[in-house]
């Protein structure tokens, strides 16, 4: 089954057309090394939680929205040799595409697919 990379992050909101070209940008560059999708979702309905949410994960502030993401890639294998490719590629400089959010605040993780119906 395949493999799945989440994400989220909190993207200043005034930025969300620079967010947009560079997720643009990330996409192709995943589908190049080996991606079957990638999908980029801006918040909408996103509660701030009690005990835990989105925003809280990512020390959203009152002027970001946070945004959910994730890769679909055909084997864990196939997306650690594509992810090896594009740390090593220098488009993936911060002076050549640079992150329009903090990411040191943004989370993610590898998933093994279970269902996928």
């Amino acid at each position: 089954m395949s493999y799945v990379d989440g994400f989220v992050a909190a993207v200043p909101t005034l930025k969300r057309e620079a967010f947009k070209q560079h997720a643009e940008t990330m996409a192709k560059f995943f589908k190049e090394v080996g991606a079957l999708s990638v999908v980029e979702c801006w918040g909408d309905d996103v509660p701030e939680g009690k005990v835990t949410s989105f925003p809280m994960a990512v020390k959203c502030r009152e002027d970001e929205t946070v945004v959910f993401s994730w890769i679909v890639w055909p084997s864990r294998q196939i997306r650690d040799a594509g992810m090896q490719k594009v740390m090593a590629d220098p488009r993936m400089q911060p002076d050549v595409n640079p992150m329009p959010f903090d990411g040191q605040r943004m989370i993610f993780g590898g998933f093994e697919m279970v269902v996928n119906v």
